[in-house]
């Protein structure tokens, strides 16, 4: 997916690191973490006492400074070990777990339309709260029972999976984000389906955990949708006065528009005199964008007061 969309690049930075300016020092700290990489290729930190040469070195590499300037990126995925490091070490203690989906959405939109949603809102709702980066999206989550298919699965396309799979995936997810050293990990999700198994895992994990705290934060989806829609009614003045009978809205089109038009087909449908949705009319481009980017603002703002509350009610120790 396109993360060079005009309105995301104008996120702002977090962390702007500089070059070494001694060249030994760079050298330094990569011969460290080569050594320490090549000697720990294939072991375990169980095969290493904590006083041995190669611990030391381990440890001596892991607090090596970076030789280069560091990526302001809020994606964990786009930056490198290092930066997520140093980001944590300045107090970005807290990490968002976004939950999508791959399923039909009608004629129009692409089956991702849940993580195109989130790629355009996680960085928003991070850079609110500031202290916060955004982890990979769960883009697989239960969509309906695989065979015999119920649900969305009747549909090409849609991916599914068990609801055991699922909480698996994000209780594996969360125990490595805080093993990182994130200190709230919050859950966040953009389908009906994903709610319950995302209560479930961080519930179970608070039961386990001391030195940190799991959030699930349904504001996002529930209030969330509804209010955003009230946003744009009342405030944009703008409305749906049909239903075309789709799995589709001016509200999931608008934002999805704001990561990449292709994804709803804007040109396609153009051309083929279908370029609106329940009566909304989706020409000119700019437009729709403006919209789904007031959309997403909105929402942002709604999310990230509700995480602060949450973290507030149970702060980690």
């Amino acid at each position: 997916m396109n993360r060079s969309h005009s309105f995301l690049s104008t996120l702002p930075g977090t962390r702007s690191g500089t070059f070494s300016s001694a060249i030994s020092a760079t050298l330094i700290a990569g011969l460290l973490v080569a050594v320490a990489t090549i000697t720990y290729a294939g072991q375990s930190d169980s095969d290493t006492p904590p006083s041995s040469p190669e611990a030391s070195m381990r440890d001596e590499a892991l607090q090596a400074p970076s030789p280069i300037a560091a990526e302001s990126s809020p994606w964990i995925e786009e930056l490198t070990w290092m930066e997520i490091r140093d980001r944590i070490a300045e107090g970005y203690t807290t990490v968002i777990v976004p939950t999508g989906g791959i399923e039909e959405n009608g004629p129009y939109l692409a089956t991702g339309k849940h993580n195109l949603i989130l790629e355009a809102s996680c960085p928003i709702i991070a850079s609110k709260l500031g202290n916060a980066l955004c982890a990979p999206i769960v883009k697989f989550v239960p969509q309906g029972d695989i065979d015999p298919p119920s649900g969305a699965m009747v549909f090409p396309g849609t991916i599914s999976l068990r609801e055991s799979t699922y909480e698996a995936l994000l209780t594996d997810i969360a125990a490595s984000l805080r093993q990182t050293g994130f200190l709230h990990i919050v859950f966040i999700g953009d389908s009906g389906g994903n709610q319950s198994g995302m209560a479930r895992v961080a519930n179970a994990l608070n039961n386990e955990w001391e030195d940190a705290r799991a959030h699930f934060v349904r504001e996002f989806y529930d209030p969330g949708w509804e209010a955003t829609e009230e946003f744009t009614r009342q405030e944009l003045r703008v409305d749906e006065t049909r239903n075309d009978g789709y799995h589709d809205d001016i509200w999931v089109t608008a934002m999805m528009a704001v990561v990449d038009p292709q994804q709803i087909r804007f040109e396609q449908r153009v051309q083929a005199g279908r370029a609106s949705i329940n009566g909304v009319a989706l020409e000119p481009l700019e437009s729709t964008v403006a919209l789904g980017e007031a959309m997403i603002e909105f929402r942002a703002t709604f999310t990230a007061d509700a995480i602060r509350k949450a973290i507030a009610r149970e702060a980690a120790p």
